[in-house]
């Protein structure tokens, strides 16, 4: 069975590794991005060492900025973001405390959801917010699983994330068809090495299995164009500027966002 601690190496390994790699580069950027990652990396693996508890403050907080950047993007009126806010919590602390109900709590947040343009008769955009807030509440409560699944979350987030970086390279590097017109500069053969990648590295991590293959190789990459078609239908590039080097958190954890669904489904 995975265990964060078995984890552990390989995330200190890793960030080593890259450290050297973005130091030869010489390249600000990165060298940015390694830096967020240097500290992110050992906060988040720290609080799913204290189990469920952490994995759910984790969760929590993520859903949080999560949906202050959705709405941001959405133009959210801050009673919208307030409520959807508060049901994405709900859901994760469902999943830490009344493990089994989340599809309640789900079902809770949705009609908090629906609430509010019904309570406020709004007839000329109600229907659009309805819209928007079940959608974030959908997309959104799905890290509510870091909960349960624990060390092998965080498994699966290190293959997506090594998934995506191979994925942009080795698109790059051999070209040919664009995967969705949602992301002209992703190629199919970019996602198709970012997925053997990102199930190469469930297998070192000894987390390999068909259902943690298919949420890498299939939800990973329809994450990524979720978040792209999102984006593009409000003319924005970034979900956000305050993470270092990488915008807006919503833009580390897109592709994270379906495979835990994937996986969801599968298990």
């Amino acid at each position: 069975m995975i265990t964060v601690a078995s984890l552990v190496p390989y995330l200190g390994g890793a960030l080593a590794v890259g450290g050297v790699a973005v130091a030869a580069s010489r390249r600000r950027e990165l060298l940015v991005r390694w830096c967020a990652w240097a500290v992110g990396v050992p906060l988040v693996t720290g609080a799913f060492w204290l189990g469920r508890p952490g994995a759910a403050a984790v969760a929590a907080l993520a859903g949080v900025v999560a949906v202050l950047e959705f709405g941001g993007l959405m133009r959210m009126s801050r009673m919208d973001r307030a409520v959807l806010a508060a049901s994405v919590t709900g859901v994760v602390l469902t999943a830490w405390l009344a493990p089994g109900q989340e599809l309640r709590a789900v079902a809770v947040g949705a009609l908090a959801v629906a609430a509010v343009p019904l309570l406020a008769g709004d007839a000329d955009h109600g229907l659009h917010r309805l819209s928007v807030g079940l959608f974030g509440l959908a997309w959104l409560s799905v890290l509510a699983a870091l909960v349960p699944l624990g060390a092998s979350a965080l498994a699966l987030f290190v293959a997506v994330s090594i998934a995506d970086i191979v994925a942009s390279f080795a698109g790059r590097g051999l070209g040919g068809p664009a995967l969705s017109l949602l992301s002209p500069a992703k190629r199919w053969s970019g996602t198709v090495a970012g997925a053997a990648a990102g199930v190469g590295a469930l297998a070192v991590l000894s987390a390999l299995s068909w259902p943690m293959a298919v949420a890498v190789a299939v939800g990973g990459p329809a994450g990524d164009l979720l978040e792209s078609m999102v984006k593009r239908g409000v003319r924005t590039k970034d979900s956000g500027s305050w993470l270092a080097g990488s915008g807006g958190l919503l833009d580390r954890i897109d592709s994270l966002l379906l495979a835990l669904a994937v996986l969801l489904v599968l298990r």
